[in-house]
Order: structure tokens, then C-alpha cells, then sequence
């Protein structure tokens, strides 16, 4: 059972406040930009494919509106620095614009190629995992955080679906448990078996033989290889090259920075130490201690086995 992080009717976009999840699957109309900027900057909506999307359609609206498509643009391309997709989208949105095209029909394009890439990514990755493989994945990379399918998480459903009896390690990825609230809710509605373990479970797991490979998302890619992930991406790197565990790295080409060689050109999102001390309502720090939340990290392409996107399998060097 497949579930979608968006959905556009022609006036309003649709989000699923992934905030909510798993307790209630509540959906929020957006009718300008400026409601869409907020939403991604308050993770009503996260996952680089999901938000390169949803910044497309709110492009849409806030142009509908009347309002300034410079203005929307920067509106809607400073909510979050990290993930590149979102920049990737703006740009052609913008473009489209410039040469006068429909903005809708462009947006909607964004959409099916995201989608369509994920499932050719899901089938390309298939090829590495083995039978009976036992995956460690961190954060969310599902339908969640895509146009529907997958990326990191779309693989290991394609791995599902063509019978390899594959069980899946769910870090619950601290401090916002984007793997114990969305992957394990994904993971569930499939009825993919699975365990949700802390981050610092992986590393022992490692060690005694559990685990076969480690498969995440991205945020960003550089030209040379290296990956912007959620925070702790980087440290399973290390831990899967110490034990000799493959590590792959899933993302459509739209992630890809050509721009920029490394890894260390790329500007790491800071969240409010909030996140860190406090989830929902119950507060699990004391209020006077301070706290530092990095988004992500960067894990350098000499760690990665392999980058799978929907054109092939890139293995850096």
C-alpha cells in the first residue's frame, strides 16, 4: 500500500503533515507561496525529492497569486540550504516562466520524472542486494519523502516485492525519528519485516554479522561524490567501511551539485536546538542546557560502494 507525501487538485496543495505521523495521517491546504514556504521550513513536509516537488507547486501558486515570481523564487529557495532538489526545481520552474511556459504542466512534470526515476532507481538497486539480505537504513527515504516511490527505501520495496525475504534495521534517526515514526510506518503498511533499533545500536550489529549492507538517501551530491545526508550518515559510513559492509547511497540525478568538487563546499542546515531537547510535547532535556542540531553531515565518496540513480551505478573513486 503505497501512500503520498503531496497531492495537487488544480487550486490547492495537499500535504501530509508527516509532524503527525504515525498517531494521525492528517492532510493541510496550502493556497500560496508563502504557506508552502513555511511548510517546508517547518518539515510539514521533508525528504530533498518530496520538497524539490512541493516548492514547484507552490511556485504555482504563489504566481496564481499575482505576486512576483523573483520574489516567490527567493521566498520559497531560502527555506532550507541543504537539499538540492529544491533548488533543482526552483530553477526550472523559474525557467519555464522566462520562456513563457505552463507552469502547472512544468510542476507536474517535476512530479512524474521524480516518480518515475524512483521506480528505475528501485529496479537498478535491486540488482546489489542479495536473498535474505538484512539492510540497515537511516532516516526516511520512502514515498514519504519522494513522489511516491523511493529512493534508499524504494529499493529495499523493490528488494520486497521480488521475493528476497529481506528484513530491514530501522535507525530511528534522533533527534526528529524520521526512521522510527515514517520508514517503520512505511515499512509496516508493506508489511516488509523489520526492527527499529537507536543509532547507536548499528555499529554492534556490525560487529556480530547482522547486517549485509547499509543502504541511505541524499541531499545533495557533489561532483566528486561526496553525499549530504541526514545527520549520522557519516558515522555508519565509517562503521560499514571498519566491517567491511557494502554501503550505497540512492537519489535521483536531480540531487546531484554539479557546481560544486566536495563535499565540504556544501552548507550544513542548523536546526533549533528545540528538536534536540524536545519532541512533541514532552521535553527530555533540561531547559537551561543549550543544544546543537546539524540537519546533516557530509560522508566523503571514498566511504560509499556505490551512488544508484535512475541513469546507472556511479562508483566513486
Amino acid at each position: 500500500m503505497q501512500v503520498k507525501a503531496f497531492r495537487w487538485d488544480g487550486q490547492k496543495l495537499w500535504l501530509l503533515d508527516q509532524r503527525k505521523l504515525p498517531d494521525l495521517e492528517e492532510w493541510i491546504a496550502l493556497e500560496d507561496h508563502l504557506q508552502t514556504a513555511q511548510a517546508i521550513k517547518d518539515m510539514v513536509v521533508r525528504g530533498a525529492p518530496a520538497i524539490g516537488c512541493v516548492s514547484a507547486y507552490g511556485f504555482v501558486l504563489g504566481v496564481k497569486k499575482g505576486e512576483d515570481p523573483k520574489i516567490v523564487y527567493e521566498v520559497l529557495r531560502n527555506t532550507r540550504p541543504t537539499a538540492y532538489n529544491l533548488f533543482y526545481a526552483l530553477d526550472r520552474m523559474m525557467d519555464a516562466y522566462k520562456r513563457g511556459e505552463d507552469l502547472e504542466a512544468t510542476a507536474k512534470a517535476i512530479e512524474e520524472e521524480d516518480y518515475q526515476a524512483n521506480v528505475k532507481m528501485a529496479q537498478i538497486g535491486n540488482e546489489l542486494i542479495p536473498k535474505n539480505a538484512r539492510i540497515l537504513t537511516h532516516c526516511n527515504t520512502g514515498a514519504l519523502a519522494t513522489a511516491g516511490f523511493g529512493t534508499a527505501l524504494g529499493v529495499i520495496r523493490q528488494a520486497h516485492y521480488s521475493g528476497k525475504s529481506i528484513f530491514v534495521w530501522v535507525d530511528e534517526t534522533r533527534p526528529y525519528l524520521q526512521g522510527s515514526r515514517l520508514t517503520a510506518w512505511e515499512l509496516l503498511k508493506e508489511g516488509i519485516p523489520h526492527k527499529i533499533i537507536t543509532d547507536s545500536t548499528a555499529g554492534f550489529l556490525m560487529k556480530k554479522g547482522l547486517v549485509d549492507c547499509v543502504i541511505v538517501g541524499a541531499d545533495r551530491i557533489t561532483k566528486r561524490g561526496d553525499v549530504a545526508n541526514k545527520i549520522g550518515t557519516y558515522a555508519l559510513s565509517v562503521l560499514a567501511k571498519t566491517h567491511r559492509i557494502p554501503f550505497y547511497v540512492v537519489a535521483p540525478s536531480s540531487t546531484i551539485d554539479y557546481s560544486i568538487e566536495s563535499g565540504e563546499e556544501i552548507l550544513i542546515e542548523e536546526r533549533s536546538e528545540e528538536e534536540v531537547k524536545r519532541f512533541k510535547n514532552c521535553l527530555f532535556a533540561p531547559e537551561g542546557s543549550p543544544a546543537l542540531h546539524l540537519a546533516f553531515d557530509i560522508t566523503p565518496a571514498e566511504n560509499i560502494t556505490a551512488i544508484i540513480t535512475e541513469k546507472g551505478i556511479w562508483k566513486p573513486t
